[in-house]
């Protein structure tokens, strides 16, 4: 008796187990039924390497420069420092990039406890230890004097920040350590706005993937909307779960990214706990940072059904279609040589044909590593002279990316207005410019 009962726990305990083991794996299986494109180590490293070496040549060119000195150091870093090796510095650490012939080399003068581990990297043509009480400036100035360059960049801007990284005492020391050649220093404004504005055929394939994810995430979010009940908050909090799922983080300021909007006009701005009505028309403007490095910038809308209705009213029918068919217009002008204020203008003159309301914002801005990225602004189109914005009448150039919105804008019966901004991104090829991923075409409708 006894032993037939010890068989009888021994395979209970077993089936036990078994059943645990097979809930496990069922539990897993149904937490990771997802593919993440954005798994495994960053790419970054190596395209880092390519940009330097296939990109910033020509860069240097297009600025007329033919050396570019970058100061890196702990805590108060330069800007640029992760595209060219420069995040972990600690002491400071000159950095000199130069034109030979059709390529670009590249020294370093690093503090030697960091030396090492800047030279494993493999970026840089030789990396030289710079020994504990010297200084990396001024060692690196006699190398610098025996080149005899022409045209020497260096990281001070007024108008952009990402170019504006050389601290007041970094520049007095260099322009000491020099001595007569300081007064071929200038400003890298215009290198690092030809080199970061151009992204490497394999940033786009990168890009696409996160914006067909913030695309595809938008459309499920409003799926999970339960008119009456759910807020614009509840469509904010899914999409951050969706990036808390797959490891991916916020493309602009995490307060209002995304923006769900369902009521008047708001701007930039965060999402509120206003209720989902029938009747509401939705806007969600969301992006994700990718590897840390890339992001996205893409907004869709969607059109809350009232009851009886199987689809949107004319009205809203009508502002969608002229919403659309701005960003189509868009698309069409933007090409190689084009300036960018062209390509807005393109856009203004639809809107006016169509009746829309005026639109403060510009047609786009570039999107690369981040929302609002260094190249041509598309904007400025109804401007007397619209050189007043420098960035507005920059050429489009082939490997530029870009987010612009189709707009059409009403009023509201109550008050305020409303903003169809059918938002997609864009690369410039050279024969014109392509859809990362295919546009939304049709209102998404919300029973």
């Amino acid at each position: 008796m006894k032993r037939k009962q010890f068989n009888f726990m021994a395979g209970l305990v077993f089936l036990l187990s078994l059943t645990l083991i097979f809930s496990c794996q069922e539990q897993a299986a149904v937490e990771k039924t997802f593919e993440n494109p954005f798994e495994g180590p960053s790419p970054w490293p190596e395209i880092r390497k390519e940009r330097i070496q296939k990109l910033l040549p020509e860069a240097m060119r297009a600025a007329g420069v033919d050396a570019w000195i970058i100061v890196c150091r702990e805590n108060n870093n330069d800007p640029i420092a992760h595209h060219i090796g420069g995040e972990n510095a600690g002491g400071t650490a000159l950095f000199l990039f130069y034109l030979e012939q059709n390529a670009v080399k590249s020294v370093v003068y690093s503090p030697i406890g960091e030396a090492t581990a800047l030279a494993d990297l493999k970026i840089h043509d030789e990396v030289i230890p710079v020994d504990r009480g010297s200084s990396a400036i001024a060692d690196a100035s006699a190398f610098i004097q025996s080149k005899n360059f022409a045209k020497i960049a260096v990281n001070y801007s007024e108008e952009n920040a990402l170019a504006d990284g050389l601290s007041s005492t970094q520049k007095i020391s260099l322009e000491k350590a020099l001595g007569s050649q300081a007064n071929k220093l200038v400003s890298a404004d215009e290198l690092i706005y030809e080199w970061l504005s151009v992204k490497l055929p394999a940033e786009v394939d990168i890009m696409t993937k996160a914006a067909e994810l913030t695309a595809q995430w938008q459309v499920e979010a409003y799926a999970q909307v339960v008119p009456g009940k759910s807020t614009d908050a509840d469509v904010a909090k899914f999409l951050k779960k969706k990036m808390e799922q797959y490891g991916v983080t916020d493309a602009w300021h995490p307060d209002q990214n995304p923006n769900i909007n369902s009521g008047p006009d708001r701007g930039h701005s965060h999402a509120t706990e206003k209720v989902i009505m029938p009747g509401d028309v939705i806007q969600t403007d969301f992006g994700i940072r990718v590897w840390d490095m890339w992001v996205s910038d893409i907004q869709r809308f969607a059109y809350v059904l009232r009851e009886g209705e199987t689809q949107a009213p004319d009205s809203v029918q009508y502002y969608f279609e002229s919403s659309i068919g701005g960003n189509r217009i868009a698309l069409a002008a933007m090409k190689p040589g084009v300036l960018g204020y062209q390509v807005d203008k393109a856009q203004r003159d639809w809107m006016a044909e169509r009746g829309s309301e005026p639109v403060m914002w510009s047609t786009g801005h570039p999107v690369g590593y981040v929302a609002h990225d260094i190249g041509p602004s598309l904007g400025g189109g109804l401007l007397p002279d619209p050189s007043v914005r420098p960035t507005a009448v920059k050429p489009l150039k082939e490997g530029m990316l870009f987010a612009f919105d189709g707009f059409h804008a009403w009023k509201l019966p109550n008050g305020g207005t409303k903003t169809m901004s059918v938002e997609e991104t864009a690369v410039v090829t050279k024969d014109g410019a392509r859809y990362l991923i295919k546009p939304q075409e049709e209102l998404i409708l919300i029973k």
